[in-house]
């Protein structure tokens, strides 16, 4: 059984819906049996490369907050990463146009080390001192999983390398609704939006694993924390409790 997941490195539930995600599939009696497809989505495409700014400053005049209230929104989202392990770091962060990042994933795909480089600009761009929008970062983590390097080699010769896969599956998000991440579809049946508690994951592997046959894609889930086209990253107030704040 396939599970896609669409999702943008620069959202922060995609980071801790991932690891939510991982921790029902660890679980999971047919996990062997599961395979997962990471798939591109842009939370801000028409910001130009090389155009960034620190996280908390684009937050306070996104949403008509003051610097502080949106310190509290960092706050609570790191009190959510922090829960289910991960690190999250509320200051220092910069935000950017992610186009490059995911031609490096789908190039890094082609190579069998996707999975790999994700985990590691996830860690990068969220838990460490390292700005992954910065071009020598990037090719600094290609170089860390292994044989991508040859990856952000390719990306360099080939301004247009991986942006088909890029676009195909923006294409493809959009053709199944999906107008905020993270998005999960699990075997083109089953469609989970936002960052979920891992026991909504739990159950729907275990539905669609149980209804393989049944056409369709059907909504499982409540609302949940999710970036959406434009690059909103509210946590909406009536899922606060199923995001562990």
């Amino acid at each position: 059984m396939r599970v896609e997941i669409w999702s943008d490195i620069a959202c922060p539930w995609c980071y801790v819906g991932k690891a939510r995600f991982e921790k029902a599939l660890a679980g999971f009696a047919h996990r062997d049996e599961i395979e997962v497809v990471h798939r591109s989505f842009e939370l801000d495409p028409g910001r130009a490369k090389g155009d960034t700014e620190q996280v908390v400053d684009m937050l306070a005049q996104k949403y008509g907050r003051t610097v502080e209230e949106a310190r509290g929104m960092e706050a609570n989202v790191a009190a959510n990463a922090q829960a289910e392990g991960l690190g999250y770091r509320t200051e220092g962060r910069d935000h950017g146009n992610t186009f490059d990042i995911h031609r490096l994933l789908h190039l890094a795909k082609a190579r069998g080390l996707q999975e790999e480089l994700l985990t590691l600009v996830y860690r990068a761009n969220f838990a460490e001192e390292r700005s992954v929008f910065d071009d020598a970062v990037l090719a600094g983590l290609a170089l860390e999983a292994r044989r991508a390097g040859g990856a952000a080699r390719a990306l360099e010769d080939d301004p247009q390398a991986g942006a088909p896969e890029l676009r195909a599956d923006e294409r493809e998000a959009a053709e199944l609704g999906a107008n905020a991440v993270p998005f999960f579809v699990l075997d083109r049946r089953y469609g989970i939006s936002g960052g979920q508690p891992a026991e909504v994951f739990t159950q729907a592997l275990e539905q669609a694993w149980k209804d393989r046959e049944v056409p369709g894609l059907t909504q499982v889930g409540g609302d949940a924390a999710a970036c959406d086209a434009d690059g909103s990253c509210e946590v909406p107030a009536a899922s606060a409790s199923d995001q562990r704040v």
